[in-house]
């Protein structure tokens, strides 16, 4: 007989365990409602990946040279 242990992580915004098996849909989110937090974290930029960004303000005078 094999025993096999099931995977645990926490959930990133309510910190609730959560089984990695395929019938967690919302994985690594314990829900929905967690999962559509998280997103509207990243879109309010309250998560933010660090490093230089990738554009500039075009609100600068500089960024179009020639203008």
């Amino acid at each position: 007989m094999s025993t096999r242990s099931t995977t645990t992580v926490a959930c990133p915004t309510c910190r609730k365990p959560v089984a990695w098996v395929a019938a967690e849909a919302f994985k690594p989110f314990c829900s929905e409602r967690c999962k559509l937090i998280d997103l509207g974290d990243w879109a309010t930029e309250a998560h933010k990946i660090p490093g230089e960004p990738l554009v500039d303000d075009p609100s600068d005078d500089d960024a179009y040279p020639g203008d």
